[in-house]
């Protein structure tokens, strides 16, 4: 089973990016269609951006297409979020998560239930 932990967080200013970073430790990271999932103060945890094993296709929920962007290196076990033009509402924690079979789609739910959780980073933007 693979480990995930993530890193890049940090208080930035509306309009800053920021990168954040997943370095997966473990097994067959290459097998693992994998996600961004964010869960803001007060508020349930939510879809951001998801990619599958081969980088083939890659999904972004509404509020971060054009902004954001997922990528990964099956070769160095990493897994990447660039954020642009960040805004207050996308102050939360972010995870880094792996699935291994049940998970995938845009419903943070499927994460929830199925997923391979890091522990977070937080990422604030101050207006």
């Amino acid at each position: 089973q693979v480990q995930l932990v993530e890193s890049g967080g940090g208080l930035v200013q509306a309009g800053d990016s920021l990168r954040l970073s997943c370095a997966a430790s473990g097994r067959d990271f290459r097998r693992y269609a994998m996600a961004w999932l964010r869960q803001a103060p007060g508020k349930e945890r939510e879809f951001v951006a998801g990619i599958t094993w081969s980088s083939h296709a890659t999904y972004y929920t509404d509020s971060v297409k054009g902004r954001f962007n997922i990528s990964r290196d099956n070769a160095k076990n990493m897994l990447w979020l660039q954020m642009n033009s960040l805004k207050p509402e996308d102050t939360a924690v972010y995870y880094c998560v792996a699935d291994p079979g049940g998970a995938w789609g845009v419903s943070a739910q499927a994460w929830i239930d199925f997923g391979i959780w890091g522990p977070g980073t937080q990422v604030t933007v101050s207006s």
